[in-house]
């Protein structure tokens, strides 16, 4: 319980300033705790941020070790064609070839121009106001149009959203009006869009109507012609895809081949991410005389440990070596990438080039390995090491928080004892006034 102390009214002294002196001092050990404790701090902050970026590595480059044609960076194909009315695509499944495309025809929409030409507010379809929709082996669909007029029903034909736009298009233009022609269109392609439009009875709207017929595509490969109800043939061959441009002839030469810029460029980021870890591992580690411009994590075996394993990662376990993949360590100790010699080792062999860094063995497995032996998170040394640190700054703030109980109990002792010196001096100067009083009074009687 805490008490309070008298401000030295019969000493004289500032017992409270003396009180507060005296806890600075014996909190010296918790200073120094505290102290401690902000460097643990920023410590584990600076390893669980490099943590973080070696799970990183080892992610991206586990996934450019694969060695999957169809999944990862390493699988990206390349697909060209020499006419650029026919383009073509190519998924990840896809298998490098070539073959030429010979455009037989493009796909068409089946097409009603209407022969009779009106005012937009000419009621055109006779009797009744509707007009109905007829496919082959599907029921008819009538469509209200409101009052029958040629601005109606192509606005009805168009609300209905029944597979088919309609368009006015003007025909002459004169003082005594603009007229329209109807033209009507299916919103599909193919030998399969067949429609017709006729009025409510079944009698010709319009006119009757000239017949453009909806068409397939057809292309030929090899001989073999292939169809389809759109100018796109999709998985033409696994993987692979061509699009026809509206006004295609000819033919095209079509190439699949491994996107060798595509791996490059895999390659240089993966030594790009391995050098910039390797940065700020020497940053942290620096050592310096002077503790200022030392790294946060100077000294730390753990981290020199890390560095080894990145940059022996470069030297295949067979002893050959990867400069003719464009990979080599300068007199730094970073990596160096080349991608004139990636892109000719890969033209000479890209199986061999492949090898060099894919799979088990591989240069990007070797660095997935050595970052995920850091930052695993059961049993990565970078892991432990941050729960090394978590454990530590647990404990730093344990004995603080010990270190403030105990203070605290020091202070209650301290104004106790100052109260009571205070109480003892009050009574001796009471006792002192009153043996004075008491001689004066002896003083006085005498005389």
């Amino acid at each position: 319980m805490a008490t309070a102390s008298i401000g030295g009214l019969a000493s004289g002294l500032n017992t409270a300033e003396i009180i507060s002196q005296l806890i600075t001092l014996e909190s010296a050990p918790q200073l120094k705790l505290k102290s401690q404790l902000s460097t643990e701090q920023t410590r584990l902050s600076a390893l669980q941020q490099l943590n973080a970026r070696l799970a990183t590595l080892a992610a991206t480059s586990g996934s450019l070790a694969g060695t999957s044609q169809t999944t990862g960076p390493w699988s990206a194909l390349k697909a060209t064609s020499s006419n650029s009315a026919v383009t073509v695509t190519a998924t990840n499944g896809a298998a490098p070839g070539a073959f030429t495309v010979t455009v037989g025809r493009t796909a068409l929409a089946h097409q009603l121009a209407f022969a009779d030409a009106h005012a937009k507010t000419d009621a055109v379809t006779g009797a009744g106001t509707d007009v109905v929709l007829k496919r082959a082996g599907e029921p008819d669909v009538t469509i209200a149009t409101a009052g029958g007029t040629l601005e109606q029903v192509a606005a009805a034909i168009n609300a209905a959203d029944e597979g088919v736009r309609a368009t006015l298009v003007k025909v002459t233009s004169s003082g005594g009006g603009d007229t329209y022609r109807l033209l009507v269109e299916s919103s599909t392609t193919g030998a399969d869009s067949a429609f017709e439009l006729t009025a409510a009875d079944g009698s010709p709207l319009l006119g009757g109507a000239s017949v453009r017929d909806g068409r397939d595509a057809a292309i030929t490969i090899g001989g073999i012609e292939a169809t389809s109800s759109t100018n796109t043939f999709a998985d033409i061959t696994p993987g692979v895809t061509i699009t026809l441009g509206t006004a295609a002839t000819g033919s095209a030469d079509i190439a699949v081949s491994r996107d060798a810029t595509s791996r490059s460029a895999a390659v240089k980021a993966l030594v790009n991410d391995v050098n910039g870890i390797l940065d700020a591992l020497a940053t942290a580690t620096a050592h310096n005389a002077d503790a200022t411009k030392a790294g946060v994590l100077s000294g730390d075996s753990t981290l020199r440990g890390v560095t080894a394993g990145l940059a022996e990662a470069v030297y295949p376990t067979d002893g050959t070596s990867l400069a003719a993949y464009g990979i080599e360590v300068d007199r730094y100790g970073r990596f160096t990438f080349d991608e004139t010699a990636f892109a000719e080792a890969y033209a000479a062999d890209p199986d061999a080039t492949t090898a060099a860094i894919t799979g088990a063995t591989g240069f990007a497995s070797r660095i997935a390995k050595a970052a995920e032996d850091a930052s695993d998170k059961y049993d990565g040394t970078v892991t432990n090491a941050v729960n090394g640190k978590t454990a530590t700054i647990g404990r730093l703030t344990d004995s603080i928080a010990a270190w403030d109980d105990r203070l605290a109990l020091r202070r209650t002792t301290l104004e106790r004892q100052y109260t009571a010196l205070e109480t003892a001096l009050s009574q001796l100067q009471s006792q002192s006034n009153w043996l004075s009083s008491q001689l004066s009074a002896l003083t006085a009687s005498k005389e």
